[in-house]
């Protein structure tokens, strides 16, 4: 669940709000009614591997294969 509050009451209930992302809540603070910062848990192991296949799958979607063949690559680090 997320909640959200305003930037003063986050400064005044900062230690409350921690304790409520501790325990797996979410909350999005607002200046002037635009969210501005997220307090949350830490990422888990788990997030952080599904972040870095996320990222892998876009970097992998960005590189483009080189003419040359694994085999010829192989043999060019091998003379250097």
């Amino acid at each position: 669940m997320t909640m959200t509050v305003g930037v003063f009451e986050a400064k005044t209930n900062l230690s409350h709000l921690l304790d409520l992302a501790a325990a797996g809540e979410r909350i999005v603070v607002t200046k002037r009614g635009v969210p501005c910062a997220t307090i949350g848990p830490p990422p888990s192991r788990l997030d952080q591997i599904q972040d870095f296949i996320e990222f892998a799958a876009v970097m992998r979607a960005r590189t483009k294969p080189g003419p040359e063949s694994a085999k010829e690559l192989i043999e060019l680090g091998r003379i250097e």
